[in-house]
């Protein structure tokens, strides 16, 4: 005979009930908002497409094609139904996973972009480390050294990376460390020779040359990657201190940490563990923010180096009206940076009771 619930057993168990739902709650409106932000990125993209004066079937016959070729063209690409319905074949066709074939390169869109958005990926993930790593603790020095030569250093290279365009930079870079003093590898991501040596496992060719212990492999990929990379990470850093700066600086001048110095806790105590502890999460943002853009604005840095990437990839579409892989990759790259900011949303809720 099982015997009665007390009072806090059931106060508890409705307590958990109602934290459940508010989970499920927080989580459907979540999925909503992918849903709906999707399909706004889905249909601005998908007209604006279609509204470029830009002729798909002339892009795939050519301008001498004949009238009966054009029309039997224009009938199997679906371009003579209404513009709403062919938006939704579109959207049916991309819940598919289908993008459409490249008029470029002959191959399923889906298929180009899962080859060179790895690169970009590595690119972008390697700048945005250093980027971190560099950029936030220059940004704490600079705000507690407080108009001393480093927060003048700090300043000034927050200043170099909001001024100086991204292609000048890799030009000068490449110009200095590859032409001059032969530094670091030329353009491209991998010399010839090493090409295809390893076996693709991650899409990061530092990576799977470390798996398969393939060194030679990885110093050539690492000293091809290490400029573009060098050169995006100094916009991060450049970023990222202007901000932890503008972050401390606001953090140093409130009343708890005149508090806690009274106290006589220790000054790395109060930099780190209370002043730094108020500006961790939304730094979280900050620094997401600065991945979405490294990855949705390399395409100048991809160019300059000829970097394979999904910058260089949407750049030849664009140039060649190949509308298919345009949209296809603006479509990627939109669906990341929706998927980035959704996913700092769920980490200010883990890492901030007060948004729960």
């Amino acid at each position: 005979m099982s015997t009665p619930l007390s009072t806090f057993d059931r106060i508890r168990a409705l307590s958990e009930r109602r934290r459940g739902v508010r989970w499920i709650l927080v989580l459907a409106r979540w999925v909503a908002m992918l849903l709906i932000t999707f399909t706004g990125l889905l249909a601005i993209t998908f007209f604006i497409g279609r509204k470029i004066p830009i002729d798909p079937v002339l892009a795939i016959l050519g301008d001498r094609a004949s009238e009966t070729a054009y029309a039997a063209a224009r009938l199997r690409l679906g371009l003579d139904k209404p513009l709403i319905e062919q938006f939704l074949i579109y959207s049916r066709d991309v819940l598919h996973g289908q993008l459409g074939v490249s008029l470029l390169t002959a191959n399923p869109v889906i298929d180009d972009i899962r080859r060179v958005f790895p690169a970009t990926l590595e690119l972008a993930t390697l700048s945005i480390i250093v980027g971190v790593g560099i950029g936030v603790p220059l940004g704490v020095i600079a705000a507690v050294r407080h108009n001393r030569w480093i927060d003048h250093v700090a300043r000034f290279v927050g200043l170099i990376g909001s001024s100086v365009p991204v292609f000048w930079l890799a030009l000068m870079g490449l110009l200095l460390f590859y032409a001059r003093l032969h530094w670091v590898s030329g353009p491209g991501r991998i010399d010839p020779m090493y090409d295809g040596m390893v076996d693709t496992r991650t899409g990061s060719l530092l990576v799977d040359s470390l798996i398969a212990g393939e060194w030679d492999v990885f110093a050539n990929a690492f000293s091809h990657i290490v400029l573009p990379a060098g050169i995006l990470a100094f916009y991060s850093i450049a970023y990222l201190s202007r901000m932890t700066r503008s972050f401390m600086l606001d953090q140093l001048s409130q009343e708890y940490v005149t508090t806690a110095r009274a106290k006589g806790l220790t000054e790395r105590r109060v930099i780190w563990r209370h002043a730094f502890g108020n500006i961790a999460v939304p730094l979280l943002t900050v620094i997401a923010l600065a991945y979405s853009y490294l990855l949705e604005g390399s395409v100048l840095t991809e160019i300059v180096f000829a970097w394979p990437g999904i910058g260089s990839y949407l750049t030849g579409a664009l140039l060649n009206a190949d509308m298919n892989a345009v949209l296809g990759s603006t479509l990627v790259i939109g669906a990341t940076f929706i998927t980035l900011n959704l996913l700092t949303d769920a980490l200010y809720r883990v890492f901030d009771p007060r948004t729960r």
